[in-house]
């Protein structure tokens, strides 16, 4: 995916959404997303990485299973979940590394 690893190396934090089209819980997880960006605005860009059209992307994250949620900043991975989380659990995650 041409700009993936420019994104993930700036300053500002990026949330990763490694996903599938086939993905029940991937599909729960998208308006979460939606939602998350609303609250926090321009202070976090958020990026989908669909597996099947970028498997190299994914096999070098190891991706075992999706949703799996990466936040980066400056190329370095500051944390990372698998499954479906919430609203309220991604925020409070995410304003740890953004405040």
């Amino acid at each position: 995916m041409n700009g993936f690893y420019e994104i993930i190396k700036s300053a500002k934090p990026t949330l990763v959404d490694f996903y599938a089209t086939w993905c029940g819980p991937c599909k729960m997880q998208s308006p979460i997303l939606d939602s998350l960006k609303e609250r926090i605005g321009d202070r976090l860009k958020i990026m989908k990485i669909d597996i099947d059209k970028h498997g190299s992307i994914a096999a070098e994250y190891h991706i075992q299973s999706v949703p799996t949620l990466m936040l980066f900043r400056e190329g370095r991975l500051l944390w990372r979940t698998s499954g479906v989380k919430q609203l309220d659990v991604l925020e409070s995650k995410v304003n740890e590394y953004i405040n």
